[in-house]
């Protein structure tokens, strides 16, 4: 393939003063967890997982590789719903918030040029931004995957939609002519600018927090970022929300 080389001028060069912090919630999903985590926590200049005071399995993961973990209790009601947009808060509270913040979810990885790209994207901190992301369907096939990666982006020039072997998962946007929402698998944010310094919480459905928090900006402030994909670790067939009033889907290991 043909490189193309980009254009010269002032406004072509990596932001070198971009600051990102990430807060992930992680409540029964260590088993997605010890692979996202060692390859997602090089990407930020800080990173918390959050997690309940009985997931010991989580607490261990972060104890090894060195990064911060909130136990609490706010996560669940007295009946033990699951509170997301609580637990997201109390990892919230920790971060610096003076750059830009990203919450998302445990069985997400990120590809390895993401923290560059996100510093030549130059993006605009008036906004919220979502990815795509691949849906890989067990771990046998992401086994298979990193043994032999196919590449997402090539020569500084391609991004691969369907070389991958996933398929790329549904987008949300909302109706009647709302607009394209970024959930929360992954939301990336700058709370200097826009304002936004917490995550509304008391639904015991994870499914509808991250909707209330991407409408704190208005459409033309939602955007999204074409050159990253993500890939979400799944433990097999689910129909869509199994998890969202906490965790009902397998463990994602070998057999």
């Amino acid at each position: 393939m043909y490189h193309i080389e980009p254009p010269c001028n002032q406004h072509h060069a990596p932001d070198t003063n971009f600051f990102i912090e990430c807060v992930i919630v992680c409540h029964k999903f260590s088993d997605f967890l010890r692979y996202t985590l060692p390859n997602n926590k090089q990407f930020f200049d800080r990173i918390v997982i959050v997690t309940s005071p009985e997931d010991k399995v989580t607490q261990k993961l972060c104890e090894f590789y060195h990064v911060e973990c909130v136990a609490t209790e706010n996560l669940r009601t007295a009946e033990g719903q699951f509170c997301k947009g609580a637990g997201i808060n109390a990892g919230l509270e920790r971060l610096s918030k003076r750059g830009w913040v990203l919450h998302m979810d445990a069985d997400i990885w990120l590809p390895p040029q993401f923290r560059g790209l996100l510093a030549w994207a130059h993006l605009d901190p008036q906004m919220i931004y979502g990815i795509d992301r691949f849906s890989v369907p067990n771990v046998k096939a992401w086994q298979a995957f990193l043994n032999v990666p196919k590449l997402q982006h090539e020569c500084g020039s391609y991004i691969h939609l369907h070389t991958s072997g996933f398929p790329v998962a549904t987008r949300v946007m909302q109706q009647p002519f709302g607009g394209y929402v970024p959930i929360g698998f992954f939301q990336l944010w700058n709370p200097g600018t826009s304002g936004v310094h917490a995550y509304p919480q008391g639904h015991t459905n994870a499914g509808r927090e991250d909707t209330l928090f991407a409408n704190y900006w208005p459409r033309n402030r939602r955007s999204f970022i074409p050159e990253i994909i993500g890939y979400h670790l799944e433990s097999g067939p689910a129909v869509m929300g199994i998890n969202w009033g906490g965790r009902k889907t397998p463990e994602f290991i070998l057999e």
